[in-house]
């Protein structure tokens, strides 16, 4: 009888214990990696929103310099945002250059729907409309994102 004792191995609390200790230290970090996920897609928004913003802002830009052609009636924004990325006639150009402002048209981190283009990923707001009630129109003056999530903060990303 005290051969068998001998032999190593494990009473069945001590294997519940080790379970629940396991659980409780996976029921702790589980939140904290979503947290890491969520923090690391608000950066990757945030910077989208800043690329694109700064490329508008660049093509405006452009057209006041008379380097690229614009309506006189229209607000001097690109009429699409992938406009931005596959460039503009260069009208300082001697030989029909283009101008780009994005190698590539980031998408939103936050739309659901991996399937879409870059560009269905974005809310569009025309020169026309208002911060408000931004409405798609003849050009894109701003971007913002089509999630209706808050943000780890407690804002709206589409109000970023």
């Amino acid at each position: 009888m005290t051969v068998l004792r001998a032999c190593g191995g494990f009473t069945l609390i001590e294997m519940v214990v080790t379970l629940a200790i396991v659980g409780v230290l996976a029921s702790v970090a589980l939140p904290m990696a979503e947290l890491a996920v969520q923090r690391g897609d608000e950066q990757e928004l945030r910077h989208a929103l800043r690329q694109i913003r700064t490329a508008l802002d660049a093509y405006r830009q452009a057209v006041e310099r008379g380097r690229v052609a614009s309506p006189a009636d229209a607000s001097g924004y690109p009429p699409r945002l992938e406009a931005l990325v596959e460039g503009v006639v260069d009208l300082h150009g001697s030989r029909g250059e283009r101008i780009f402002f994005l190698r590539r048209l980031p998408r939103d981190p936050m739309h659901p729907d991996h399937t879409l283009a870059d560009a269905l990923t974005w809310g569009k707001r025309s020169y026309a409309s208002s911060h408000d009630d931004p409405r798609e129109g003849a050009d894109v003056f701003d971007v913002y994102s089509l999630s209706d999530r808050r943000a780890i903060d407690g804002s709206w990303y589409r109000e970023w």
